[in-house]
């Protein structure tokens, strides 16, 4: 037993108790513990461990490196020498193993590989003769026998031979020494029977090359474009198609676009069936905003004012009395001769007048004769146009020019105002309009004496201009200076330009100068600028329109003059546009749940008109809109009529989509020409009959291309196109049908005219037709039979592309009017057209031209 632990030793219990310090006893060590069989050791999985006295070591086993508590695995395959290995070494946890290659074995010494003889077990395998390789081995058959695809058995060789049913080749057939050997031709691809030929699809891979789409054909393939492109002459890659290059492909303006294209209107046109332009009535659209009268122009309109409601306000749609002036000018023209004088106050009317002298033997010259002056202040004469011209052609049918003779003209417009200020008790307006009819006149009749002299002067604006139309002294030295331009217009380079829209002529200066502050032109070629109404020189420099004056009213307000200060409209009425010095009523009784109502729609009616109807204020119902015009909106109080010569189907219709043009047939005799379904290319109407007749030149036949035509079939023939002889229904009937295709054909007509008639029923509309014609010369009719009657025109798509394309069926169509200009028409389109159509022309073109060659 231990006593004490009072110090660093142990002391042996003594059995009379325990021994002091001072005893001799030695102390006993306690007996050695072995880590590694009880297991206490920490050492790694793929180590081995030692015991110690006192402790343990840990060492990592045969093929594993470390310090025996982390063992990992030497790879010793990594060695440079491969671990002795001949062929493969493969690294196995602790060690590794050498392998060998197909037809090798493993030697005993586990490093070495020796060849496999598969010939001395059963042959090989082989049916005949086995020979031994290097790692490998190969069957052999004896002389009369070929290995067959096993590489095992043998074949008998049979007695077949290209001659006897082309070896049961599919295509080509080759004699050789194992028998017949079969191939396929470029698109195609043999199988594995080794005689049947199968299509290659090109398309698979990467789409054939094409950019768009890819059609599979036997042994080839063809590439095509989306609608609104073209293949180029690669046959591969696609471009847009130009329509805006193309002639009538829209009536204003052309916008191309990529894959299509896009039609515009001028200012005051309305865009219909997809191409076209038809003038806007804008007096169908509330009567224009007009006051009074409304007056429907190409492309725009007019307000007018009644007798006794005075004058036409100067924004154009309001009558004003004569508190209000028209327009107050800055300046305008002054014609002395005319013993015009100058003159004040508001105009009310004015008055135009327009001849035309012809100056004997002379040519005419008009130039500024000094420089200097400034434009009067007030002028009646609001508006002069002179022009002096020279040439060589006679004027009228019967007129005769000797050779070298010159026929000179001096064109004269003048435009007068009437001012209401100078009316009097005895002469109203009527009275000074025609005494003003009769000064221009006299004027004119003046100017018809004067005008065969040498020279004379015309002063416009303070400006003195001389015309001279006879040489002479020193006239050599005059001809070499430029003539100076006509009022209005200034020069840049060797041309005369007139001054734009807010600007005027300065006549000092001699240049076009913006419309000052407060000021505003519309016109062109103007000596002067007008002036706002109300104007406290307020405004933008070069205004080009009274409506940029400053001050207006806006939409909903109102006052005397369409200017600050302005009045909200009451209620009951309403105001869509600014600068207006009324407000229209509602009408019948209907009231306005705000004041400052800027549309009808404000109006509380009695009940909510939908599209297609308009309100009918006296008996507050909705009615619906007449044929030939529609409403797109709720609750308006008209409806818009078509534009242009266009109407609709039926009446109630909600949009201008629904007008179309129904004109169509007529007589026709050029060399090439097209029969059009009305309203193409938009959607023909219902109900509707055209008759064309085509009359070619004499010894000239008619050659018909439709490229597409689009006629509903669900209606049991209701719309029907056909093309006879003549309108008797048995007469010879050259093509008819009722039906979509989108497939182009060409045939030639059966009959020397054509009687061409197109029907539609009361229900139906549909994209119709644009179908292309040519006469060609009756000689050549064997060979435009010969193309047209041909497959390979329509069993490509390319090619049926170019009976769709207007600018390729046109050249096509020159071909075919005149064969003889081919050679030249293909090297001139050969960048636009597939070789393949080329090489089609050519081989019947040449064969017909030149048969011995």
């Amino acid at each position: 037993l231990i006593c004490s632990l009072h110090s660093a030793h142990f002391y042996l219990l003594h059995p009379l108790g325990c021994t002091g310090r001072g005893s001799h006893v030695l102390p006993l060590p306690l007996p050695d513990v072995d880590e590694c069989v009880e297991g206490t050791d920490n050492c790694h999985i793929d180590a081995i461990c030692q015991n110690t006295p006192r402790s343990y070591k840990c060492i990592c086993k045969s093929g594993y490196t470390g310090d025996g508590k982390h063992c990992k695995d030497v790879d010793e395959c990594e060695r440079e020498d491969n671990a002795g290995c001949v062929h493969d070494c493969v690294n196995i946890p602790g060690n590794y193993r050498c392998t060998c290659y197909d037809g090798f074995h493993l030697a005993h010494d586990g490093h070495n590989c020796l060849d496999v003889d598969e010939c001395a077990e059963g042959n090989g395998g082989c049916q005949q003769s086995c020979v031994n390789m290097m790692g490998s081995y190969e069957c052999h058959c004896r002389e009369g026998f070929f290995l067959s695809d096993n590489q095992h058995t043998c074949i008998q060789r049979p007695e077949e031979t290209c001659a006897v049913n082309n070896g049961g080749c599919d295509s080509k057939c080759h004699d050789a020494a194992t028998g017949v050997h079969c191939s396929c031709p470029v698109g195609f691809m043999l199988q594995p029977d080794r005689k049947t030929c199968k299509d290659i699809d090109e398309c698979r891979l990467n789409n054939g090359g094409c950019d768009h789409i890819c059609r599979n054909t036997v042994g080839s393939f063809e590439c095509s474009c989306k609608k609104g492109y073209k293949l180029l002459i690669n046959e591969r890659n696609c471009q847009d198609i130009d329509e805006c290059s193309f002639d009538r492909t829209c009536d204003h303006i052309c916008v191309n676009t990529p894959g299509s294209f896009q039609c515009l209107c001028h200012h005051g046109y309305l865009l219909y069936g997809v191409t076209h332009c038809g003038d806007v009535d804008e007096c169908s659209i509330n009567r224009g905003g007009c006051r009074f009268g409304c007056i429907n122009t190409p492309g725009s309109y007019q307000c007018t004012c009644p007798v006794g409601q005075g004058r036409l306000h100067w924004n154009g749609k309001d009558c004003t009395g004569g508190q209000h002036p028209l327009l107050a000018r800055a300046g305008t023209a002054l014609w002395e001769g005319g013993n015009w004088g100058p003159g004040n106050g508001a105009t009310v009317l004015s008055v135009k007048q327009r001849a035309s002298f012809k100056i004997k033997d002379a040519k005419c010259r008009l130039h500024l004769r000094n420089k200097g002056g400034a434009p009067c202040s007030d002028c009646q004469v609001t508006f002069i146009h002179l022009k002096c011209d020279s040439s060589r052609k006679g004027k009228g049918r019967r007129a005769r020019t000797p050779p070298g003779k010159e026929v000179t003209r001096l064109t004269l417009e003048l435009e007068a105002e009437v001012r209401a200020e100078e009316t009097t008790a005895t002469c109203g307006l009527p009275c000074l309009r025609q005494r003003m009819e009769r000064r221009l006149k006299g004027s004119l009749k003046m100017l018809r004496k004067s005008i065969n002299q040498d020279r004379f002067l015309l002063r416009l604006a303070g400006l003195d201009y001389e015309l001279a139309h006879k040489p002479g002294p020193g006239a050599g030295e005059r001809a070499e200076v430029a003539e100076a331009c006509r009022p209005g217009q200034h020069r840049t380079g060797a041309k005369c330009v007139s001054c734009p829209q807010g600007t005027y002529y300065h006549g000092q200066t001699e240049q076009c100068v913006p419309c000052p502050a407060g000021t505003f032109q519309e016109r062109e070629g103007q000596l002067s600028c007008d002036l706002c109404p109300g104007s406290d020189a307020h405004g933008p420099l070069g205004a080009t329109n009274v409506t940029t004056c400053a001050g207006q009213c806006l939409p909903g307000q109102y006052s005397v003059d369409g200017f600050k200060p302005c009045q909200p409209c009451p209620r009951g009425t309403y105001q869509p546009e600014g600068g207006r010095t009324l407000c229209f009523p509602c009408g019948g009784g209907l009231t306005t749940k705000h004041e400052g109502a800027i549309s009808f729609q404000d109006c509380d009616t009695k009940v909510q008109c939908s599209p297609g109807h308009y309100y009918n204020t006296s008996i507050h119902r909705c009615i619906r809109c007449a044929m030939g015009s529609y409403q797109p909106d709720f609750r308006q109080n008209f409806c818009t009529r078509c534009p242009g010569n266009t109407s609709t189907d039926f009446d109630g219709s909600t949009s201008v989509a629904q007008c179309k043009n129904r004109q169509c047939g007529g007589e026709l005799g050029e060399f090439t020409g097209y029969i059009e379904s009305p309203n193409y290319p938009g959607n023909y109407p219902a109900g509707v009959e055209c008759i064309w007749n085509i009359n070619p030149p004499p010894k000239r036949k008619i050659l018909i291309v439709v490229p597409e035509i689009f006629l509903p079939s669900e209606d049991e023939c209701g719309d029907v196109l056909v093309m006879r002889k003549n309108s008797s229904p048995s007469s010879i009937t050259t093509y008819e049908t009722c039906q979509t295709y989108e497939r182009p054909i060409a045939f030639t007509a059966r009959s020397r005219k054509l009687w061409i008639n197109f029907k539609t029923s009361e229900a139906n509309s549909a994209r119709g037709f644009q179908i292309p014609y040519v006469t060609y010369d009756e000689d050549y009719e064997q060979l435009v039979e010969d193309i047209v009657r041909d497959g390979r025109l329509y069993a490509s798509e390319n090619h049926q592309e170019i009976l769709k394309d207007k600018k390729l069926i046109k050249a096509f169509f020159e071909v075919l009017a005149h064969p003889q200009n081919y050679f030249k028409y293909t090297e001139k389109h050969k960048e636009m057209l597939p070789k393949s159509f080329i090489k089609l022309l050519r081989s019947k073109v040449s064969s017909f031209l030149r048969p011995y060659k």
